[in-house]
């Protein structure tokens, strides 16, 4: 690296230290152990969700679901971390202060709410789009104004919860075309293999 790269890049570094101290500050003087929010996003958002897949899981696709859920998870941190590096919103109550954002929706919440809606039209035989879209809109028009109304979650720079709705739309979209590749790539090799088998 060039002279001037190198200093771009060690102050980018600083600056990524101190603001890191700072998250975690501010996360003891406001978002510990010791305040209600924080009880709410651990019992609810986080432990809830992962005792009812628990107990209502259909484990004979629970791969296939656990894939599925794992794809939500990483596109909802990737999109929710532009999401906070641009601060088009925040969280200013987080449930573990090094890992920001919002672990109890990027990885329990909202992945197992959509797992558990795909289990259910799966298994009733309902149209997959149509009920996540449902799941996308409660989550964009009333359960975030709710997590909005007590600060859980805060919108910045004109993001509208019309524009969360658009994104859980195209998390859920991208997810399923990922799955549906991997589940017919699954089945063209066991095609293959019952192939060979008869040979």
């Amino acid at each position: 690296m060039g002279k001037q790269q190198t200093e771009m890049y060690d102050k980018i570094q600083s600056v990524q230290d101190q603001l890191t101290q700072l998250q975690i500050d501010y996360w003891f003087q406001y978002s510990h152990l010791g305040t209600w929010q924080f009880w709410v996003l651990l019992l609810f958002f986080f432990v809830g969700p992962l005792v009812t897949l628990y107990f209502v899981i259909d484990r004979r696709i629970m791969f296939f679901l656990g894939f599925y859920g794992f794809n939500i998870h990483v596109w909802f941190g990737y999109i929710d971390t532009i999401g906070r590096k641009y601060n088009f919103w925040g969280y200013p109550y987080e449930l573990i202060p090094f890992i920001p954002g919002s672990i109890a929706l990027d990885a329990t919440l909202v992945p197992i709410s959509f797992m558990l809606v795909y289990q259910w039209t799966l298994k009733n035989n309902k149209n997959y789009y149509l009920y996540t879209a449902i799941l996308a809109a409660f989550f964009s028009f009333i359960i975030k104004p709710i997590l909005t109304l007590h600060h859980l979650f805060e919108l910045h720079r004109g993001v509208n919860f019309f524009h969360l709705f658009l994104l859980y739309c195209i998390i859920f979209l991208i997810s399923k075309i990922i799955t549906n590749i991997f589940i017919k790539l699954h089945a063209t090799e066991l095609t293959e293999e019952r192939g060979q088998k008869e040979l």
